[in-house]
């Protein structure tokens, strides 16, 4: 079963950052390795899905005319707008409240970059392959689809990042083809990192 509002609601009832994305080593680690493998140094128009607090969208919006940062939670989304608020290139970022995959129609789109980091395995099955169809819907001919995913075991997460880079791997040769692919520590802290393009 895809993780309920409710979860994330309660997860940032108890902290402001609760994955450290301020001030974790392994994060910024992470963010540096997802800017540097995306294939094109600007984009048009992006889109950043499960943008919690906004440290990775701050480094994103830089790089493209507008960006469209989506969460599921309110008061992350709230942090989020605050960061950018001030942030060079903060005026080109419209964030909004959406869920994936029920919101896929309220996103718009095309998109010339899809940014998918450490949100999917927050999906059950069945709602992450409407998810990646309604992506890959939304991206641009010769866009940029980036997943970057904590791979070991969590155990209320209904998916491992592996399972989700698996998914969205299966699309390859149907209008996709596979660029780049990193992984990153171990099976106690670790992350793989994929990109793919659109072919058509």
């Amino acid at each position: 079963m895809t993780l309920p509002d409710r979860y994330f609601e309660d997860v940032y009832g108890a902290s402001d950052d609760p994955w450290q994305f301020e001030t974790s080593p392994y994060e910024a680690a992470k963010y540096a390795r997802t800017l540097a493998a995306l294939p094109r140094e600007h984009y048009g128009r992006g889109l950043e899905v499960g943008c919690s607090i906004g440290v990775l969208t701050a480094q994103l919006a830089g790089r493209m005319d507008a960006l469209l940062s989506v969460d599921v939670n309110e008061k992350a989304l709230g942090r989020a707008r605050a960061r950018l608020a001030t942030h060079p290139g903060g005026e080109r970022v419209t964030f909004a409240r959406r869920r994936l995959p029920d919101d896929l129609a309220a996103l718009g789109g095309p998109f010339d970059l899809v940014v998918l980091s450490e949100v999917l395995y927050y999906l059950s099955p069945e709602d992450l392959e409407r998810a990646l169809d309604g992506l890959l819907e939304r991206l641009a001919s010769g866009g940029t689809l980036l997943l970057a995913h904590w791979t070991p075991h969590v155990h209320d997460y209904p998916q491992t990042g592996d399972a989700v880079h698996a998914a969205a791997l299966r699309r390859v040769g149907t209008g996709l083809r596979h660029v780049h692919a990193e992984r990153h520590g171990d099976d106690r802290e670790g992350y793989r990192l994929d990109v793919l393009e659109r072919a058509d």
